[in-house]
């Protein structure tokens, strides 16, 4: 019943994932449009727009709606808000995401990029997934797992990109809490005035035909 009438190719959805068919700007209205109506009062939303945006800048991919649901439950916001929100992160904004908190995570460890490391970033995502695809199938044959490349990837970028994304996932979190009080809040007196005016029209009308 639910089930998409076309099945789209697995190349077709990995694209879509990166570039949606209506492209970026149509999405972040889409999901601005479906911010605005949502239950709750204008600081439950934006409570919960923070939870979203600060939970973007953790390393911990699959799991940002996880972070963002419970970030969200705990400051007492809007959980759905806090789903949409983490729609700040995306191929667009991951990139700059990354060099900055793991930069800036390396500068208040103490640390350095690059120490030891002679490889890209891009690099370490892939030799650190490489690991893994090899540690799996050592479970079933008789090679021996090894975690080098995973060590590396830990401590040069999940790490520092954890400590650093604290700092402007927090900053961004604000920025955005007090962007959307405002708007929230300017739409849903607007909304309510428009049902006003719209049921005062309709009793208007029922008075007329009696």
């Amino acid at each position: 019943m639910f089930r998409r009438r076309d099945n789209r190719p697995w190349y077709r959805v990995v694209l879509e994932v990166m570039w949606p068919r209506g492209g970026w700007l149509r999405a972040a209205q889409y999901v601005q449009h479906r911010m605005r109506r949502l239950p709750g009062t204008p600081e439950e939303i934006a409570r919960g727009v923070f939870a979203g945006a600060a939970a973007v800048f953790t390393p911990y991919f699959g799991l940002h709606f996880v972070i963002a649901a419970l970030l969200a439950r705990g400051m007492r916001g809007s959980i759905f808000a806090a789903l949409l929100a983490t729609f700040i992160g995306n191929p667009l904004t991951y990139v700059p995401i990354a060099i900055i908190s793991i930069n800036l995570g390396h500068f208040m460890l103490g640390s350095r990029p690059t120490v030891g490391v002679d490889d890209s970033l891009f690099a370490r995502f892939a030799n650190a997934a490489g690991d893994l695809w090899h540690n799996f199938k050592a479970l079933f044959t008789e090679e021996t797992a090894h975690w080098s490349d995973l060590q590396i990837f830990w401590d040069t970028v999940v790490w520092p990109w954890t400590v650093g994304g604290i700092l402007p996932g927090l900053i961004s979190g604000i920025v955005c809490y007090y962007l959307s009080v405002p708007v929230i809040r300017a739409y849903q007196k607007g909304r309510a005035a428009r049902l006003r005016k719209k049921m005062e029209k309709l009793r208007k009308q029922a008075q007329a035909t009696e």
